[in-house]
Order: structure tokens, then C-alpha cells, then sequence
């Protein structure tokens, strides 16, 4: 009997219910950009964030010591979901604190197994890990946490004021319960509302068009001489 090879397609649903199974209650999202990388699933759970990069029997493993550096930095832990073509070899090609979850085909069906757990990433830093929130996110971080909104910085400001200000655990429980409340269909908003407010504030402080190209007019002669 021919073997049949497992693609990455065919693995997610029946994966995202193996994890729910494992983990209880869990929120999944789908090709989520970190750093140069593309992380396949992020699992979140009520304190910590699983990153679970697949590996088919139809993948290679050409980008995969860049996606372990990636993950570790970003992912409180981390799994690599193999096919059976990789599972005989996968622990050379990632580090022992990333977990290894086997996927086959036994009857037509897929059968999941966890082949090693895994542990807290010791390159995890809270400065990438917190990149996964989004400005309103933030917000409701600073507010819940009686600190200042400060609009007028940028995200990575605001990034690294929050991970300096607040205790490891109880953020790690927070950037989850952000994650679990999120709403697609109204997160969209609150990002234009949010930038239409910063643009509101810059138009307010530079004056109008006409004071603003006479003000570029004046530094532009101030600079010849």
C-alpha cells in the first residue's frame, strides 16, 4: 500500500482541533509575520503564546533555521508539526526547548502525536513578543494598567514602556486576554479612528497649508547662508 504524503493544507483544521483537545480553551491565528519570518499558527492560550511552524512531508527544511530564531524570540513556546518523511530526523534541525508534534495518515484519517513538549523559549523577549498587539491593543494595555496613552509616540515606544512597567507574568496574561477579545470586524476601525486622531493632531500643530509652505520657504533661505 502506498504511503500518503501529508500537505500543509490538509493538516490545519484537523491540527487546530488536536490542540484544542490538548490545551482546552485556545484561539488560533493564521500567517502571522515576525520579524523576517512567517509563523504558520500562533496558539494562544490564557498566559503564554505557542508558535507551530509545519513541515509536510512535501516541505523542506530550507528555511528553518531562520524560523527557529524567530520563534524563539517572539513565542513563549514552540512546536514543529512534522510528516512522517521528517520525523525520524527533525530533532537535529531544532533546538530542545521547541516541542516536535508527528502527523499521519492511519485510515485516510490524520493522527497527531506528541512526540516532545515543549519548554519556555530562553530567547523569548517580551519587546518582540508584545509586536503581536496591535495600537488600540496597546491602548487598552496602557489604560488598564493606569499609564499614560501617550498618542503622540509610536508603537515601539509604547511597546517598550509597557514590557519595562509591568510585571512578566500578569502581561503575559493580559497580551492573551487582548488576543482572545479581539474582533476583526471592528479592529480595522479602530486603527483608521486612531490615525485619523494623529493626523488631526499634526495638521493642528504645523498650522494651515499656506504657513506651512512659507515655513519650508524661510528654512530652505535660512540654510543658504
Amino acid at each position: 500500500m502506498q504511503e500518503i504524503i501529508t500537505h500543509d493544507r490538509d493538516i490545519r483544521e484537523p491540527l487546530f482541533e488536536f490542540l484544542e483537545e490538548q490545551y482546552g480553551k485556545v484561539r488560533i491565528i493564521e500567517e502571522k509575520m515576525m520579524g523576517q519570518s512567517r509563523a504558520d499558527v500562533v496558539m494562544i492560550t490564557e498566559n503564554a503564546l505557542f508558535g507551530l511552524e509545519i513541515k509536510s512531508d512535501a516541505d523542506t527544511y530550507a528555511r528553518l533555521s531562520r524560523q527557529v530564531r524567530d520563534y524563539s524570540k517572539f513565542f513563549d513556546y514552540n512546536y514543529v508539526v512534522v510528516g512522517t518523511s521528517h520525523a525520524a530526523h527533525i530533532e537535529e534541525h531544532v533546538p530542545d526547548h521547541f516541542g516536535i508534534i508527528t502527523v499521519e495518515y492511519i485510515s485516510a484519517d490524520l493522527d497527531f502525536y506528541i512526540l516532545r513538549k515543549p519548554q519556555k523559549s530562553p530567547d523569548l523577549e517580551m519587546s518582540f513578543k508584545i509586536q503581536i498587539l496591535w495600537r488600540p491593543e496597546l491602548n487598552k494595555l496602557l489604560a488598564e494598567n493606569g499609564l499614560p496613552v501617550y498618542r503622540q509616540k509610536g508603537k515601539q515606544f509604547v511597546r517598550k514602556v509597557l514590557a519595562d512597567s509591568i510585571d512578566p507574568g500578569l502581561l503575559n496574561r493580559q497580551i492573551s486576554a487582548q488576543l482572545f477579545e479581539r474582533d476583526y470586524n471592528t479592529i480595522g476601525e479602530q486603527i483608521e479612528s486612531f490615525r485619523e486622531e494623529q493626523q488631526k493632531r499634526r495638521a493642528s500643530k504645523t498650522g494651515s497649508p499656506r504657513t506651512k509652505k512659507r515655513r519650508k520657504k524661510n528654512d530652505s533661505i535660512s540654510n543658504k547662508h
